[in-house]
């Protein structure tokens, strides 16, 4: 087990919990504003979902630590660009998006093709 990673993993975990919360509460209003509600909605669903799978990828062998690491910048890219447009509503930054979601593509089509001798 990767403590570090294991750590990383727990702290996005808390982050997507704590900003959907914020969200639901401080941003409430913003959010409705800007109508990104449905936006910082997905950012939280995505940023959660792929943290509690790195918690899993902690418990694996260092060989499948490029999914890790690629699922770590779709949270980042992905999600982090949807809050970011959900607060400023600048719409430039869903062309950023996708880079994010490539991120998190890629990762899990790591896992399925990982070299067979990675044991899981």
């Amino acid at each position: 087990m990767s403590l570090i990673l294991f750590r990383v993993a727990a702290a996005l975990c808390l982050l997507a919990v704590a900003f959907g919360a914020f969200g639901a509460h401080a941003l409430k209003a913003t959010l409705e504003t800007n109508g990104t509600r449905d936006v910082w909605n997905t950012a939280v669903l995505y940023h959660l979902t792929h943290a509690i799978a790195l918690v899993v990828l902690a418990l694996h062998p260092a060989s499948l630590r490029l999914a890790s690491g690629l699922i770590t910048a779709g949270i980042v890219i992905f999600s982090g660009s949807l809050y970011i447009l959900a607060i400023t509503n600048m719409k430039w930054l869903g062309a950023i998006t996708p880079i994010g979601g490539f991120c998190f593509l890629a990762g899990w089509l790591w896992l399925i093709f990982a070299p067979p001798e990675t044991p899981l």
